[in-house]
């Protein structure tokens, strides 16, 4: 069997079939089984994400929306959601393929993430308050107006203030803004996760005081003993959510033995909470952080 002729390698590893004959290659040779067609009209070269391979479909005015801008945006959306592939157009026909999820929008707020066209924070989170539950969509808040300890150079954060999101949300109209609002209204600054996210709501939700998010605790010689999730420094007590990264990461584990001994040692109270004590057995969880704030 013959081997396929090579395709010229500035074509990349996603492309247009209409590009792909502008330079050249032939009908027959798009049509060999060493190129993927995951959308009519597109070529692929190896594993290549559903968002990326739709992208030479985009026209003029189209965006990624919805839950795929939130994941384009690498906020947190539920695993069930992670392969849908959402396109909003402004214009009055939605964009259709096998594979997409297209929609007919009157609102043009999108921005550049990634290279492509995203719809920008506050746009994003009216766009997924249609499609998921008031929890989800708090944690989409707070990731999005999320100032974190730990800068990265190349991603600016907060994607937008907290006031400022409230702001357009207030002036915002259309599917998606009521439950946008109620979840704007639960959101904090500070939450680094959306378990810690959950772990706040349903404190709060039973009655406690309202914490601090992303507390960070300081000796008496103003040296730094670490962040943490949630803080009641008038109670000297810390509620804090131990994801993944304590299993995976012995360094994450040995610096967060060191981080909750040394608060214990300045007589703070630290409450540390896994998945299981938010998802499964919640009223354990917020009778033990009553009874420390007690």
């Amino acid at each position: 069997m013959r081997r396929p002729v090579p395709i010229d390698p500035a074509l990349g590893d996603v492309f247009a079939v209409h590009q792909a004959l502008e330079t050249g290659v032939s009908r027959d040779r798009l049509g060999r089984r060493d190129l993927a067609r995951p959308f009519h009209g597109v070529r692929t070269r190896g594993d290549v994400s559903a968002i990326r391979a739709y992208a030479p479909r985009l026209r003029l005015g189209d965006r990624f929306s919805h839950t795929t801008a939130a994941r384009i945006w690498g906020a947190p959306i539920p695993r069930r959601f992670e392969s849908d592939v959402h396109v909003s157009a402004a214009r009055a026909v939605r964009p259709r393929a096998k594979g997409c999820i297209g929609h007919a929008t009157s609102t043009a707020e999108s921005v550049l993430r990634g290279g492509v066209p995203v719809s920008d924070p506050a746009q994003t989170i009216i766009e997924c308050a249609t499609l998921l539950p008031l929890d989800d969509v708090v944690a989409l808040c707070d990731f999005f107006v999320l100032d974190p300890h730990v800068l990265d150079p190349a991603d600016v954060r907060p994607h937008i203030a907290l006031t400022e999101l409230g702001r357009r949300l207030r002036e915002s109209r259309g599917l998606g803004v009521r439950a946008a609002r109620r979840a704007q209204l639960l959101a904090r600054e500070g939450a680094e996760s959306p378990m810690e996210t959950r772990l706040r709501l349903l404190l709060s939700r039973a009655g406690l005081p309202e914490p601090t998010c992303g507390f960070q605790l300081l000796a008496p010689d103003s040296s730094a003993v670490g962040w943490f999730d949630l803080a009641w420094p008038e109670h000297r007590v810390i509620a804090e959510y131990d994801g993944d990264q304590h299993r995976t990461s012995t360094h994450q584990y040995e610096r967060d033995i060191r981080r909750f001994d040394d608060a214990a040692d300045l007589g703070w109270r630290v409450i540390r909470v896994r998945s299981h004590g938010i998802l499964s057995a919640p009223g354990a969880t917020v009778e033990r952080v009553a009874r420390a704030l007690a």
